[in-house]
């Protein structure tokens, strides 16, 4: 999904893994997408651990810059986009999209544990998303 909604950014856009995003990176990015799966009803662990490290050198420095959210959901993606949420609450962030979930309806533990694949419509909508963020952002929209 990520990859997706990176393919359509355009040439100012940065794709970069959770583990590797340091409070440089989103002091110096004009807007956020934060793509992640839902894991037991939250955000990824390397996503929350990516918000634990960059939180607080980046607080007070970031607000009111854009962002939007992508989640790969096994069920109703809600948990981790309250998640998010609060945290962009605290940074004072402006939601600029609605929230894209995408759901993989795995409820069993044999679909739980086996892989996924995202279909090419929810692709769709992840390029589409990527394409607005990047356009509203070099026209000045927000």
């Amino acid at each position: 999904m990520a990859e997706a909604a990176f393919e359509d950014a355009g040439d100012g856009a940065m794709l970069m893994r959770a583990e590797d995003v340091e409070p440089d990176a989103l002091l110096t990015a004009d807007g956020y997408l934060f793509v992640c799966p839902e894991n037991l009803a939250t955000m990824s662990g390397m996503m929350k651990e990516m918000f634990d490290r960059c939180y607080y050198p980046v607080l007070g420095r970031i607000e009111g810059r854009p962002y939007a959210t992508a989640i790969a959901a096994g069920s109703d993606g809600e948990g981790a986009q309250r998640q998010i949420d609060r945290i962009a609450k605290g940074w004072r962030l402006k939601r600029v999209a609605e929230p894209l979930i995408v759901n993989m309806s795995a409820q069993t533990a044999e679909e739980i544990l086996a892989e996924k694949f995202v279909g090419e419509q929810e692709l769709g909508k992840c390029r589409e998303l990527g394409a607005a963020m990047s356009e509203g952002l070099r026209q000045g929209i927000f």
